[in-house]
């Protein structure tokens, strides 16, 4: 639930609550050289279900180890508003609350009681008409601080105090996804993005209770945004289960050598063309038996407590998403025009292969080189000038265009006076869905302006520009890739597609 790295680090007692979560959890990498600071943004967000049977007018999110200049700005979109920032010494509370009418005795926002057994995903967006829908959407965004614990509560009238709100004692526990980076099985191969559930001790010697969870996941070759991480959307529907079952549970600490279901880890390596990855975090009540002494669960068949036996699984409790962006410290060669570009380290050979993965740190020399009928105009992006040779250290997922343009016809006679013409040519853009396209020479301005005329062998260098709340996903046609900036030569008639998120 943080904005902007990862982590959130929480379980409480799982009692009378409901979540729908859509979080990205972003923290600093630190496993390798290769994979440093490779996780570049996060997002959060979540629905709550009034699952406590009476009439809830607030929420609070209790951040331990926060201060407030950690808070980014919160979600405000709801019918509490913009939350309440209240500092304490060890952390913060962030709480969306109703105003309260003095005149009428009564508050005037409220989320009314959730009907048992009933789904509530998609219905807790935005004021009316979803509010007798007995959830709401809530969200909290934090910079690149961890917070060491993280705590759900609904907020209800105070009896003993008119116009005053009090914090349920019933938290909640809502899958916290950690991710860090691994280094690569392989020296050369993708470094391995690893995504952890911890569940802390639990506040009595006992075991905690139990929760089944299934993790599904989906990989996308582009940045996922806030507004996407929700049930309805594809980027999620389409997760497909990469941990069909396992059995969570806080454990004491004197559980000693005890088996111990208070972590789930997974991993995967994560490769040049993966920009995002998405996992949907479902966690059901467990209803089978515990030990009467212990609390720790006993599981019918086996007793492996692998799957849920007959009786021992029961309502979805948490429908959880979190996502990942994450760059692979590498170099991607894009070539516009007629000609080739290689690294010293023959990693890279672009035409055929156009990008490789580095550690951070490393230097890389790349050199241009003209096709016989063309000449070497200029680099953009990560490389920038006009030599053949760019050397550029790597700190990131950089990419770098080499512009090669026609050249000049030798020789050329005679002809007789007056004024020849310019051969000039027709370039146009296309756009899918709302965005702006502008071109650095005077002409294009889509928008408005999606086409013009340029003298044959023009350089043009084209931006592509998406709304507020959108994205830029890649080029077509004359261009390609995914870097919003695309720089090529005019040298015959062009169509250029922009592809701007939905």
């Amino acid at each position: 639930m943080f904005y902007h790295r990862i982590t959130r680090a929480s379980h409480q007692r799982l009692f009378g609550l409901a979540f729908l979560a859509a979080a990205a959890l972003f923290a600093p990498s630190s496993a390798s050289a290769q994979s440093s600071s490779s996780v570049v943004g996060g997002l959060g967000n979540f629905d709550a279900a009034n699952n406590e049977g009476k009439e809830a007018h607030g929420f609070e999110v209790q951040l331990e180890g926060i201060q407030v200049k950690d808070l980014y700005p919160s979600w405000c979109g709801n019918k509490y508003g913009c939350p309440v920032i209240v500092p304490y010494a060890t952390g913060v509370y962030v709480r969306y609350v109703s105003p309260y009418d003095s005149a009428s005795g009564t508050f005037t926002a409220t989320t009314v009681p959730k009907t048992p057994n009933s789904p509530f995903a998609g219905t807790c967006y935005g004021t009316a008409p979803n509010n007798q829908a007995g959830c709401d959407h809530f969200g909290v965004h934090l910079g690149a601080i961890n917070a060491t614990a993280t705590s759900y509560r609904w907020m209800f009238a105070d009896p003993a105090n008119p116009g005053q709100l009090i914090a349920s004692p019933n938290n909640i526990f809502v899958p916290t996804p950690i991710y860090s980076w691994a280094p690569p099985p392989t020296v050369g191969a993708p470094p391995v993005l690893v995504v952890e559930i911890q569940l802390p001790d639990p506040p009595a010697p006992q075991f905690g209770n139990a929760t089944w969870m299934k993790v599904l996941k989906n990989e996308l070759n582009r940045e996922v945004f806030l507004d996407e991480l929700v049930d309805t959307n594809p980027v999620v529907t389409a997760a497909v289960v990469e941990t069909e079952w396992t059995l969570m549970q806080q454990s004491p600490p004197s559980n000693g050598n005890r088996r111990r279901r208070n972590r789930q880890v997974n991993s995967g390596g994560v490769n040049g063309n993966t920009h995002s990855v998405i996992r949907r975090y479902e966690t059901y009540a467990y209803t089978g038996t515990y030990d009467p002494l212990t609390h720790e669960v006993t599981c019918g068949g086996d007793g492996t407590c692998n799957v849920p036996q007959p009786g021992e699984l029961g309502d979805l409790l948490v429908a959880q998403m979190a996502a990942a962006n994450v760059a692979i410290p590498s170099m991607t060669v894009t070539i516009a025009g007629g000609g080739n570009v290689s690294s010293a380290d023959k990693l890279i050979s672009c035409g055929s292969k156009c990008s490789a993965a580095y550690a951070v740190g490393t230097v890389v020399t790349l050199t241009a080189a003209p096709s016989s009928k063309s000449v070497f105009s200029a680099w953009t992006g990560a490389c920038t000038g006009n030599t053949l040779t760019c050397t550029v250290t790597i700190t990131d997922a950089l990419t770098t265009t080499a512009t090669f343009v026609a050249a000049p016809a030798s020789g050329g006679g005679g002809g007789g006076g007056g004024g020849g013409s310019t051969t000039q040519f027709t370039l146009s853009i296309g756009r899918s869905n709302v965005g702006t396209v502008t071109s650095d020479l005077p002409g294009i301005n889509c928008g408005s302006t999606c086409s013009a005329k340029f003298n044959a062998g023009t350089v043009v260098t084209l931006t592509a520009t998406p709304p507020a709340g959108k994205t830029f996903v890649n080029w077509s046609g004359g261009c390609s890739g995914t870097s919003n900036v695309c720089t090529l030569p005019v040298n015959s008639d062009v169509s250029v597609q922009a592809v701007f998120s939905k």
